[in-house]
């Protein structure tokens, strides 16, 4: 059976390699190239999107109550 100090230690070593391989610099690379397409792009935050959706929904209920009203004000008028 192997030890579990061995297997720290290659695993260390094999963190190390990655660390300081091109695969990190790819990554980062890639990171970097999808953050400046996106800051380009007009997005929100899921938050924001949340936040808006609810806006939207409480102005379409008030619309609602709105056409309602007006209607009956309309049915009134032709009494």
């Amino acid at each position: 059976m192997l030890n579990q100090k061995f297997l720290d230690d290659i695993s260390a070593k094999l963190n190390d390699a990655l660390a300081n391989s091109p695969v990190k610099d790819f990554e980062k690379n890639a990171r970097a190239l999808l953050a400046q397409g996106f800051s380009k792009l007009d997005l929100v935050t899921r938050e924001e999107f949340d936040v808006q959706a609810e806006v939207l929904a409480r102005a379409r209920q008030k619309l609602d109550e709105l056409e309602a009203r007006i209607a009956a004000l309309e049915a009134q008028q032709k009494s």
